[in-house]
Order: structure tokens, then sequence, then C-alpha cells
């Protein structure tokens, strides 16, 4: 899938609590060909004004070519983000985008999606994704309270959905792990995405059932092209891996669970 380094403008930026907004981008008619994204991919966002010179890998939220239109969730929880989430309507931002690999949809019929925090953002565009394929995935989010648990009504026109909190004000009290629907529930493969401890717990859960399952892993990833060697993860089998090229998802079975 090629990679395009483009302009795209902020149409707005929604604040939708517990420090999480979500980004609308349009790429302007002027600028070309709308770029082809998958679930599973991301985006590197430069962070406008020079106080920060990296930039900033978010994962695609979600996508509406024909409106040319790009959503991001970005957690505020340093100078990046915040930066980021407190921009003026109309400003440009420069994305390389699309980068990594993409979840593996095709011939499943009985997904579960699982995601936590700001991991819940891929799991959106992989919802719709199945959802306009005619299959209607299971998903499983969790959080430390309901307010920590975003875009509820968006998942909610796509799949049948589940929660956990912390809190238990919402859903099933305890982490994602606790929800019966992870070990009772008939699936054919199970993807998650959101923090690693809880990734890991959750394939654990998959691997022990027999059901195949992929991660989306969150390593810093700077450069987004495999050049500055901050994302690499040790795997099973293949040793340093870089995320940002090789991943961010792969096979539960890679991922070293010590």
């Amino acid at each position: 899938m090629k990679k395009y380094s483009l302009r795209f403008t902020l149409l707005s930026t929604q604040a939708l609590g517990a420090g999480n907004y979500l980004l609308k981008l349009q790429l302007p008619e002027a600028a070309g060909t709308f770029p082809a994204m998958a679930a599973g991919q991301f985006v590197q966002v430069a962070v406008p004004r020079g106080f920060v010179l990296l930039r900033r890998p978010i994962s695609i939220c979600n996508v509406y070519p024909e409106r040319r239109e790009l959503w991001l969730l970005i957690g505020r929880v340093g100078q990046g983000t915040s930066i980021l989430t407190g921009l003026a309507d109309g400003t440009e931002l420069d994305l390389l985008i699309p980068l990594g690999n993409t979840f593996s949809v095709e011939g499943v019929e009985r997904p579960l999606l699982v995601g936590g925090g700001v991991g819940i953002a891929p799991m959106l565009f992989l919802a719709r994704t199945f959802a306009e394929r005619g299959v209607r995935p299971t998903i499983l989010l969790g959080g430390r309270t309901a307010g920590h648990i975003v875009l509820r009504e968006e998942f909610a026109a796509l799949g049948d959905v589940y929660y956990t909190t912390d809190s238990g004000e919402l859903g099933v009290e305890g982490r994602v792990t606790d929800h019966p629907i992870l070990h009772e529930g008939s699936f054919d493969r199970v993807f998650t995405c959101g923090p690693k401890v809880m990734m890991i717990a959750v394939a654990k859960v998959a691997e022990a059932r027999g059901i195949d399952c992929e991660v989306s892993l969150e390593n810093s990833m700077v450069c987004g092209i495999g050049a500055c060697l901050c994302c690499v993860e040790d795997l099973e089998g293949k040793g340093n891996t870089c995320v940002c090229t090789e991943g961010p998802v792969f096979n539960s079975k890679l991922v070293k669970k010590d």
C-alpha cells in the first residue's frame, strides 16, 4: 500500500472526556487522491508550531473516503498531544499516511474485538470494516470508569457491545478478562489493542481456547519507517523486530508473555 505525505485540514476537535479527543480531518481536493487505508494502520502526525520536533504516531480510528475524511482518537498525555488536541479548526496538519500493516479479516465470520484506553481507536475502524462485509462483530471495551470508554454510540451501531469498568459503573466490574463473553463466546478470531498487559491477558485466554488472536502493539514509534529503532520488540522466533514496519499488528503467539 502506497505511503503519502499529505496535508489534511482539521475540521473539528471534540472533547470526549477523560482526556480523550476526537479529531476529524479532511483532505482538500487539491491535494489529490484520497489514500487507501485499512484497519490496524496508523499515521505519523507532525506537531505544528515547532515546539515538538518528532511526529506523533496515531492509530487510524475511522475513514470516510467519500467525504475525504479521517478520524483520529488522541489521548492528551504530553506536550505533543496537548498541542494537537488544542488546535483551532482549519489548522493544516502534515501526515505520513498510511503506515504499518493491517488486521487479518479474510474468512473471519465470528470476530471478537477487544479494546482498552485509546486502543479502542483501531477497533472502531475494524468494526466498521466487518460491518461493511456483512459481519456483525462482538465488541468488548474496557476502561477505568464509564467516562473512559468513548465512542460508545459509534460502536453500538456496528456490533454487539459489552463493557467492563474498574469501577463497575458500566458493564462487568473488573478487567476485560473478567467478562464472561471472552471465556464463553464462540469466535474464530480475537483482535485486541490497548495497554500491553491487557493484550497479553486477552491473548492468553484466546490461545488457551484455541482461538487465533491478533494484537496491535503500541510501542514508541518515533519515525514510523524503521530508521530510529525506538519501537523494536523482541518477538518469539523473530528476535528484535521494528513494530512500525513489520507491525503494529502481530499474531499473539509471537509476543512474549513473561
